[in-house]
This record gives C-alpha cells, sequence and structure tokens, in this order.
C-alpha cells in the first residue's frame, strides 16, 4: 500500500437516496481513481468511503458537496481514517 493513500469516510445528508447518488459517486469515483464504496442508510443518508491519493479523496469529498443532479445535499460529515488498502468501487446494499 502506497504511504500516501488516504481515506475518508463521508455521511451525507438531504434529499440524497432515490435521485442516483450512489450511482454517479460510483461513475465518479472510478473517474477520478478513488477506491471505495457507498450505500444508503436507514437514516436516509448515504455513507460512502473513499481512498486514494490525497488529490483523488479530495476530489470524491468535493463531489459529495454536489452529488447527482437530482439530489440536494445539506451537510456532509467526513471523518479521515487510516487507509484500508481497498481496490475498486462498489455500491452496496
Amino acid at each position: 500500500m502506497a504511504p500516501d493513500r488516504t481515506r475518508a469516510h463521508v455521511y451525507v445528508s438531504g434529499r440524497v437516496q432515490g435521485v442516483f447518488f450512489r450511482a454517479t459517486t460510483r461513475d465518479r469515483a472510478r473517474e477520478v481513481g478513488a477506491d471505495g464504496w457507498v450505500r444508503n442508510l436507514a437514516d436516509g443518508r448515504v455513507e460512502a468511503v473513499f481512498e486514494g491519493s490525497p488529490e483523488q479523496v479530495e476530489a470524491m469529498v468535493d463531489f459529495c458537496h454536489e452529488g447527482s443532479p437530482a439530489a440536494s445535499v445539506s451537510d456532509v460529515e467526513v471523518e479521515e481514517e487510516p487507509s484500508e488498502g481497498l481496490e475498486g468501487f462498489e455500491i452496496r446494499r
């Protein structure tokens, strides 16, 4: 695992379910080369983990403030964590 890999654990609030947020997040992560996963939570938020270079992770956190075109993001909580060496990006159920 590269020493410059970083990880962000993100919780996104607002109108973020049923608006293609997860699929758009996956597509953007693949575009920027970030690894991780995204899923809906029972409380209406979306939870995501992004791993990669600091630039890749920052790009994904920035994306979460906008979300998919139909989303309306009201809050983004970000927790930095040690990288776990995830590979690829998936939508979790």
